[in-house]
């Protein structure tokens, strides 16, 4: 399989810190990849390095064949980038952003209305089209700027925290532009923090902690990597966590995990049987007089994957404990 990226020993550092730090990574053709890791990682590093915006340290980087300290321009020319945050001219229209990029590409003025045209009217903007983009929202401002970096077609589009900020009806909407690329032979890689949508997304995911890759393999693989299903307990009272989770400590190693907000207590089964598992520890439960509000053996998430492997919580479950602490406290008040 002919690969998009191919990084061997990469390095990038910014004074003392290691940003990169002998990072070894793949990317297959025709995949949507997702990088994963906690802030700081290296994950938009990574990105900047492979749209040639930073120069690494060390080590080889080669996009679609091309070198990327070596050919840098050959590189622009097969990817499109975008950031965190929308790039666009808020001056300007939405057809006249297009257009401008187009024509930063080299094309001529009529190609480059013929695919501000297309852009606008594949990513449901052709009503819009003609408004200054100071009059867009936020996720309509987020596809303009997606479709500015898919006006020269791409063989690859780097993607660096795409939906941060999005409502979720945006977000949802960007996620179906971007399963659409790969028909259209656009290869995406993309990093992100919220797992769902990795989950979601990817059909491979490396998951990078200090500057190198920790692993790496489709989302069912990692989560394999957990070991089995996961028992997982809601409490009425949240007074009665930790005695669920002093009855689940020890029944087979695993620590369980707890979530004070969600009054959920989860512990992986590893090599036990499900069943087996889930009786064992109703009858832990049952001994602390804690009243359930629900039980459940699933697999485990991309999440849990994350705090396994690098040791921190990811964004998405930190922002579901603090909306849930919020509403806590609103509801007391």
């Amino acid at each position: 399989m002919a690969l998009t990226i191919e990084a061997r020993g990469l390095v990038k550092r910014f004074g003392k810190k290691s940003a990169l730090d002998g990072l070894d990574l793949e990317v297959e053709q025709g995949q949507v990849v997702a990088v994963l890791g906690p802030n700081g990682a290296g994950k938009t590093t990574f990105v900047r390095s492979v749209a040639t915006l930073l120069r690494p340290d060390s080590g080889e980087l080669k996009v679609a064949g091309f070198d990327v300290r070596r050919e840098p321009e050959a590189v622009r020319r097969v990817i499109g980038l975008a950031g965190q945050f929308a790039a666009v001219e808020p001056a300007l229209t939405g057809r006249e952003n297009l257009e401008m990029v187009a024509r930063l590409f080299g094309q001529r003025a009529k190609q480059a209305k013929k695919d501000a045209d297309r852009i606008l009217e594949q990513f449901g903007l052709a009503d819009d089209g003609n408004r200054l983009v100071r009059t867009y929202s936020g996720g309509m401002r987020r596809k303009l700027d997606l479709g500015a970096s898919l006006v020269s077609a791409p063989r690859l589009l780097l993607l660096d925290e795409p939906t941060t900020g999005l409502d979720p009806r945006s977000r949802l909407d960007l996620w179906d532009m971007i399963d659409s690329l790969l028909e259209r032979g656009t290869d995406v890689l993309l990093t992100t923090q919220y797992l769902d949508e990795a989950d979601r997304l990817a059909s491979h995911v490396v998951i990078i902690d200090q500057g190198r890759a920790v692993a790496s393999g489709t989302p069912s693989e990692l989560k394999q990597r957990v070991g089995g299903r996961v028992f997982e307990v809601h409490v009425r009272d949240r007074a009665d966590v930790p005695k669920v989770a002093a009855a689940l400590t020890g029944g087979n190693g695993a620590q369980p995990q707890v979530d004070l907000a969600t009054r959920c207590v989860s512990v992986a089964a590893g090599d036990q049987d499900a069943a087996q598992w889930l009786f064992a520890g109703l009858r832990a439960i049952e001994g602390t007089g804690a009243e359930l509000a629900d039980i459940s053996v699933r697999e485990p998430s991309l999440d849990e994957v994350f705090l396994a492997l690098t040791g921190q919580r990811t964004k998405e479950s930190q922002d579901a404990e603090e909306a849930q602490l919020v509403g806590t406290k609103a509801k007391s008040a």
